[in-house]
């Protein structure tokens, strides 16, 4: 991905409805920095959709984009698709044919959060490493078994690059800005923007340490939770987990209630619940599937638990959770009392 000096590179970043500000934003802003500080045209981008026109994200604000059609007979240097909630409903026949066209013509081809569902289902991703925000990872490693998913802030497999999203955006851009042009402008640009350290490829979404507001959660706790995470589908008795985070069941509730305000089993649930709901929301798999793969064993179970933590049976989810999560509350989306 290294060009000549004097070589612009352009950028094609495809979004559709709901796609995430922020982490667009922020991936754009180091190329910006760079051709400001230089003064110079290293980088320019188009924003585009499938067929153009303004393009509202997930916080309401939007942008206008330029349709596919316009750019498709020319090739980007890099083409990043953008998308948040329901990406498999922006793999249109239109989006996969420009993806696929750029990346015959040796385009390199990206995403954020969750674009890579998109190069995924266009088949552009069959035996590459990929990462996608990891509230989507289950459906994810569910869906596109013959891509290899990693839960890193991102992923660089040649000329296919994917990113989780979020502040992650700004360290993506800053890696592909030092392949290109090297470190000194890369790092006058994360300075310039107020980004004091590059996270590169290997750092994890969830690295061990310090909670993100510097509270220290006991490393007991933190194994205690690996366990559970590392058996969804087949729950685990909690004397087991005990055994595993070498602590006694009593001082394993003490923990929870400190720290996470829940007893060890309601967690234990809970976070099996959030699995079951990715899967339900974000996948076609039969309800009875999804409920094994939470670790239920009863679909009966399953179904009661699901509304006492989310408010609905997972039936329903399944149709209004298509409906982006920051909306689902407001009293439009939601439907009249017979």
């Amino acid at each position: 991905m290294v060009n000549k000096p004097d070589t612009v590179t352009h950028l094609a970043i495809i979004v559709a409805p709901s796609f995430n500000m922020a982490a667009t934003m922020g991936f754009i802003d180091p190329f910006r920095a760079a051709n400001y500080l230089d003064g110079k045209s290293y980088f320019s981008w188009t924003f585009m959709s499938e067929v153009g026109g303004f393009c509202v994200s997930s916080n309401g604000a939007g942008i206008n984009t330029v349709a596919l059609a316009e750019l498709e007979p020319t090739r980007p240097d890099i083409a990043v698709v953008s998308t948040s909630w329901t990406p498999e409903r922006h793999m249109t026949e239109g989006v996969g044919n420009a993806l696929r066209q750029w990346a015959r013509a040796g385009a390199t081809l990206g995403a954020l959060d969750t674009g890579a569902f998109v190069l995924a289902q266009a088949g552009l991703l069959t035996g590459r490493h990929a990462t996608v925000h990891y509230e989507h990872i289950d459906a994810f490693q569910e869906l596109y078994p013959d891509v290899e998913v990693i839960e890193n802030l991102y992923a660089l497999d040649g000329n296919r690059i994917t990113c989780c999203g979020g502040g992650a955006s700004v360290d993506f851009a800053l890696q592909i800005l030092q392949g290109i042009h090297g470190s000194a402008l890369a790092n006058a640009a994360a300075r310039y923007i107020f980004h004091d350290r590059l996270r590169g490829p290997a750092a994890m979404q969830h690295p061990e340490g310090s909670e993100p507001l510097g509270a220290v959660v006991p490393a007991t706790l933190k194994t205690a939770i690996q366990v559970m995470e590392a058996h969804l589908e087949d729950p685990l008795p909690i004397p087991d987990i005990c055994k595993q985070a070498g602590v006694s069941h009593r001082q394993l509730d003490r923990l929870f209630a400190t720290f996470i305000k829940k007893t060890p089993a309601l967690y234990y649930r809970d976070i099996r619940l959030d699995r079951a709901r990715g899967l339900v929301t974000q996948t076609e798999l039969p309800i009875a599937q999804v409920a094994v793969a939470s670790g239920f064993a009863s679909q009966v179970h399953f179904s009661r638990s699901y509304k006492e933590r989310f408010g609905l049976t997972p039936s329903r989810d399944r149709i209004e959770g298509r409906v982006p999560f920051e909306y689902r509350a407001w009293p439009m989306h939601r439907k009249p009392k017979a």
